[in-house]
C-alpha cells in the first residue's frame, strides 16, 4: 500500500473517531432531552393551537381552535408585544455592555502582576455567590437594594455627572452614541454581576494564547495596540462567539425581566395554558431567530487555530 492511500484512510480514522468522541461528550444531553423535554414540548406546541381547560381529577382537556391563542397574544394581551419590545431593547444594551466590560476585566486579569491571584479570587466571589440562590436572596434583599438605589440615587445627584451628561448630549454629532454609553455606566451593576461566565472563559482564552507570539512581534517592532488587534483579538474569536451566545441565552432567559412575569401570571394566575404556551413559542422562535443571525454574522469571522 502507498504512502499516499494510507494518509486519506488515517485522515478519515480520525475524523470518524473524532465524531464518535463527540457523539458520546452529547449522549447525556440527547438522552435526557428524549426522556424528560421531548413530550413536554411536543404538548407545548400542540397547546398553541387548543383551548386548554383543566378537569379536576382528569387532567387537561385540548379543544382544538387554530390561531386564536395567538390572536389573542398580539391582538388582545397589551402588554405582551410591550414587553417583548422592551426586551429587546434592554439586550441591545446589555449584551454588547457585557461582552465588553467582561473582556476588558479578562485583559487585566490576565497581566502579570503581584498578588494576581488574590485579585482573581477577591474580584470572582461576588460572582459566585451571585449565581443559584443567591440571586434570590440578592433580589430578596432589602439591604442590598437599599445600598443599590442609593447608589444610583447618588450618581444621579452629581452634579460633575450631570454636567458632564448635558455637556455630551449638547451637540447632535454622537448625540446616540454618548446617549448608549451614559445608558451603559448606569447599569454598570447588573452588567458587572453578570460577567462573571464571561470573564472566566475570555481569561481561558487569553491563557491559551502563546507569549512567544507577543515575543515575536516585539522583535518585528509591534505596538501593543498592533498586537492587540493582530494577535490577541484574532485568536481569541471563536471565545468572543462562545460568550456572545451565552450572554444572549443567559439575557433572554433570566426570571426577573417583565416579560418572565407576564409569563408567570398568566399560569399561575390565570391559568390560560393555551396563551402562555403561545406566549413561550413566540419568545422561543425570537430567540432562535437573533442566536441564527448572530452565529451567521460571526462564524464567518471566526479564526480557528491548532
Amino acid at each position: 500500500m502507498s504512502e499516499k492511500t494510507r494518509k486519506p484512510r488515517k485522515k478519515k480514522n480520525l475524523e470518524r473517531s473524532n465524531a464518535i468522541a463527540g457523539l458520546i461528550f452529547v449522549s447525556p444531553f440527547i438522552v435526557g432531552f428524549l426522556l424528560f423535554l421531548a413530550y413536554p414540548l411536543i404538548l407545548s406546541l400542540r397547546m398553541c393551537f387548543c383551548k386548554v381547560e383543566a378537569i379536576p381529577g382528569s387532567g387537561l382537556k385540548l379543544t382544538w381552535n387554530d390561531f386564536d391563542n395567538f390572536n389573542k397574544i398580539f391582538r388582545v394581551e397589551p402588554e405582551f408585544l410591550q414587553y417583548l419590545v422592551e426586551e429587546l431593547k434592554r439586550m441591545a444594551l446589555f449584551v454588547p455592555g457585557i461582552l465588553v466590560f467582561s473582556f476588558f476585566m479578562a485583559i487585566l486579569l490576565n497581566q502579570e502582576f503581584k498578588g494576581r491571584t488574590v485579585v482573581r479570587a477577591i474580584y470572582f466571589l461576588p460572582v459566585i455567590l451571585s449565581a443559584g440562590i443567591f440571586v434570590g436572596l440578592e433580589a430578596n434583599n432589602a439591604l442590598l437594594a437599599s445600598v443599590k438605589d442609593a447608589a444610583k440615587a447618588e450618581s444621579s445627584l452629581s452634579s460633575i455627572t450631570t454636567t458632564l451628561e448635558s455637556i455630551l448630549l449638547t451637540g447632535e454629532t454622537g448625540n446616540k452614541f454618548f446617549q448608549y454609553v451614559i445608558d451603559i455606566v448606569g447599569q454598570v451593576y447588573d452588567i458587572a454581576m453578570a460577567s462573571g461566565i464571561q470573564i472566566i472563559i475570555f481569561l481561558s482564552g487569553l491563557q491559551t494564547i502563546s507569549p512567544s507570539m507577543y515575543e515575536a512581534a516585539k522583535i518585528e517592532g509591534c505596538t501593543g495596540w498592533e498586537s492587540f488587534w493582530k494577535i490577541t483579538f484574532p485568536l481569541i474569536g471563536s471565545m468572543i462567539l462562545v460568550n456572545v451566545v451565552y450572554t444572549l441565552v443567559d439575557f433572554f432567559t433570566r426570571t426577573d425581566s417583565q416579560l418572565m412575569n407576564l409569563f408567570d401570571q398568566t399560569l399561575l394566575q390565570r391559568f390560560e395554558y393555551g396563551k402562555v404556551a403561545a406566549m413561550s413559542w413566540v419568545y422561543f422562535l425570537i430567540i432562535a431567530a437573533v442566536l441564527g443571525i448572530v452565529m451567521l454574522l460571526f462564524s464567518r469571522r471566526v479564526y480557528y487555530y491548532d
